[in-house]
């Protein structure tokens, strides 16, 4: 079992964390009660876990962090999250982000580079008692024994869409991706409208940890 509590102290911090987030444009009901409902701060260490409902990054070991809190809200909101969604998700971290598509109806499959990061997350899901399919692997491959999925979320920057990734959406189906450079990325919306066409639609800039692999940074 964890050793956190959810105290008052964080549900009221939770509180203002989604009061925060509506006020920075966040309206998708959906996201903001997945983001008040689950525990932040169980995915810190104990002694940290006063900075979870702060919104900003946080390191959780192998040079990989949990994203900032409003990352989190705007990436989940532009990919439209709908009920039975089958949606793949590039890089499992923390496994925060995992929950909150778990909490919101869909079904995930999550790749992770590093595998004490993903055996973690696995321990969060049984915590919170979400299902998702965890695999350790090179997530700019995507996961083509699963493919087609609805949505693709990448939590990781981009030098380039990995043409791996585009091909496994379904028609229909929209990815989630930062692309950039080392130092900033441009928040990309990828609609796949049909086999051989995509729409892309240019987002806001942000800054996340690099995408390692194969079609990703090196």
């Amino acid at each position: 079992m964890l050793s956190h509590e959810d105290s008052y102290k964080n549900k009221g911090a939770r509180k203002k964390l989604v009061e925060l987030l509506a006020k920075r444009g966040i309206n998708d009901k959906g996201v903001l009660n997945a983001i008040l409902k689950i525990q932040r701060h169980f995915f810190f260490d104990k002694t940290f876990e006063g900075h979870a409902y702060e919104d900003k990054a946080f390191p959780i070991g192998e040079g990989q962090t949990i994203s900032q809190p409003y990352t989190v809200a705007y990436q989940t909101q532009i990919l439209h999250v709908q009920k039975a969604d089958k949606v793949l998700e590039i890089g499992t971290g923390s496994g925060y982000q995992t929950c909150i598509l778990a909490e919101m109806g869909a079904n995930v499959y999550s790749i992770e580079r590093h595998e004490t990061l993903s055996k973690k997350a696995q321990v969060m899901l049984n915590h919170f008692g979400y299902k998702a399919h965890l695999l350790c692997g090179d997530g700019t491959k995507g996961w083509p024994d699963e493919a087609p999925f609805d949505k693709i979320m990448v939590t990781a920057g981009a030098p380039v869409v990995p043409k791996q990734l585009a091909a496994q959406l379904a028609i229909g189906g929209i990815m989630v991706i930062p692309v950039g450079d080392e130092k900033v990325q441009q928040m990309l919306t990828i609609v796949r409208k049909s086999e051989k066409s995509f729409e892309k639609i240019v987002m806001d800039n942000f800054k996340f940890v690099p995408l390692i692999g194969e079609n990703g940074w090196k």
